[in-house]
């Protein structure tokens, strides 16, 4: 039998074992060659999976960085097996043991215009919710492609400003009812910030978008732009003294490589930050907990804390809103 442009993608897949789209092997299905998605991959490493629809298939790159919005990036796409045209709406867990075991989320969907289309060069325009442009895609070597952006970067993205709020949690003396709804917190009592970083550089600001002092008061969190490399990032955190060390606790992600992470849900952006791994000196990504609001309360408790935060895991992030998404719940004896 003819080998079919799905015999890759078949091979490296049990359908019995995945909730991917596995199709049998036959005719293609007819499209009109202009769907794009673009899907988050946690898989060993975090990366972003580019599909374009192309003769029945979505012609696929995996790219490390995400979608470039600056023309003066070019940013590596890794050719990888065409996938099924149903894989444009997939999302979900590919069990562990299975290739590319992970979290997929799509990132971003729409439609594409074909401008040019070889073997080594493809340039399209994307018409999506968080990416629009004219794009390049062109080979270098193998696998090996690189993705570049041929408009000007967005205006939004021009400027590496935090022009973000903290949101606010709520004020509850007991735990919530459905507590397998929310993720629950420590809250340690810090000074709220929110850190920019862009081009391995790091800026403070509080609740108020004040900028805070890098040196004297909070010496060492510089370093943290330097853990990112050459991700750019906006973080919600509290600045904390743990065991005696000033250090920015981080429990939430608002933007990733220029992309918007606020609409997606409280659970997905802490998935996305937990595997960024952002552990150091003076700085930790902090724990939470789905559906264990007791356990957290308790501990919270023996530890001193003043309170635990309770966070819907459907929550999008708010900025400068105080949301009953978000409850803020204090530690006491006798409280419920």
């Amino acid at each position: 039998m003819s080998a079919d442009k799905l015999d890759a993608y078949r091979s490296k897949r049990d359908r019995d074992r995945t909730a991917e789209p596995v199709p049998e092997r036959g005719p293609l299905p007819a499209g009109h060659d202009d769907t794009f998605v673009i899907q988050e991959h946690h898989a060993r490493r975090l990366h972003w999976d580019f599909r374009l629809e192309r003769d029945g298939v979505l012609v696929s790159w995996a790219i490390p960085k995400g979608i470039p919005l600056d023309p003066k990036t070019n940013h590596l796409a890794v050719r990888t097996e065409d996938h099924p045209l149903d894989y444009a709406t997939f999302e979900g867990e590919i069990p562990k043991g299975q290739y590319g075991a992970g979290q997929v989320i799509i990132w971003d969907r729409g439609t594409y215009e074909t401008e040019k289309w070889t073997d080594r060069e493809v340039k399209v325009v994307l018409h999506g919710s968080r990416v629009c442009g004219r794009y390049a895609l062109f080979q270098t070597d193998g696998k090996n492609w690189m993705i570049h952006r041929m408009d000007p970067p967005p205006e939004a993205t021009s400027s590496p400003a935090v022009d973000l709020r903290p949101m606010l949690p709520e004020e509850r003396k007991r735990l919530p009812r459905k507590q397998e709804t929310y993720g629950f917190e420590f809250d340690l009592g810090g000074r709220r910030a929110l850190a920019a970083v862009e081009s391995r550089r790091v800026r403070f600001v509080d609740a108020d978008g004040v900028p805070l002092p890098q040196k004297g008061d909070h010496p060492g969190l510089r370093a943290l732009g330097e853990a990112l490399g050459d991700r750019s990032a906006v973080l919600d955190g509290e600045i904390a003294e743990v065991e005696g060390v000033t250090t920015y606790m981080i429990f939430d992600l608002l933007r990733l490589d220029g992309g918007d992470l606020l609409d997606r849900p409280y659970r997905d952006r802490r998935h996305t930050l937990d595997v960024l791994e952002l552990h150091g000196p003076r700085w930790q990504t902090t724990l939470w907990f789905p559906g264990e609001g007791k356990a957290v309360r308790k501990v919270a408790r023996e530890r001193g804390l003043p309170a635990i935060l309770a966070k819907r895991l459907d929550s999008p992030y708010l900025p400068g809103t105080r949301s009953s998404y978000w409850l803020r719940i204090p530690v006491a004896p006798g409280t419920g």
